[in-house]
């Protein structure tokens, strides 16, 4: 788990170079990067299921209990939409990870076929990339 959170510093220092942010302002947003990474991955591939390859996190855990694990596992996803908005996602980012976490939360909700859902659409982790790409596209021009 260190290991990737070092992983996710340097890909943090990546996406807000020197040149970009200098000093306490920049530090903190490298910070702010790694704790977004390390919330999507608790949520999103936290455990790997025994003799399969497949990762399952908190969201699909908590989201086994109808209603209100949904509820809960949509609040802590707009949270990470908030930290991206902090670390300067454009509103065409926010709208698309408004949309991911509301399907998540639209067919999450329907019980049984719902949880089997929540195990194969990471709804955290495809913001994630969102993020990046568009953090990585913004600091290249």
């Amino acid at each position: 788990m260190i290991q990737k959170i070092k992983q996710n510093r340097s890909l943090a220092e990546y996406l807000f170079p020197p040149s970009v942010n200098q000093g306490a302002y920049r530090a903190e947003r490298v910070d702010r990067f790694a704790r977004f990474e390390k919330l999507t991955s608790l949520l999103d591939d936290s455990f790997t299921i025994p003799g399969t390859n497949i990762r399952v996190g908190w969201d699909s855990i908590i989201g086994i209990v109808p209603g209100l694990g949904d509820m809960i596992s949509t609040a802590l996803s707009g949270y990470l939409i908030y930290q991206a908005k902090q670390l300067g996602a454009s509103n065409w980012v926010l709208a698309r990870m408004v949309g991911n976490t509301g399907l998540d939360f639209l067919l999450g909700s329907i019980p049984i076929a719902g949880d089997i859902f929540d195990v194969f659409f990471k709804s955290n982790r495809r913001n994630s990339r969102l993020l990046k790409k568009h953090l990585d596209r913004r600091n290249a021009s």
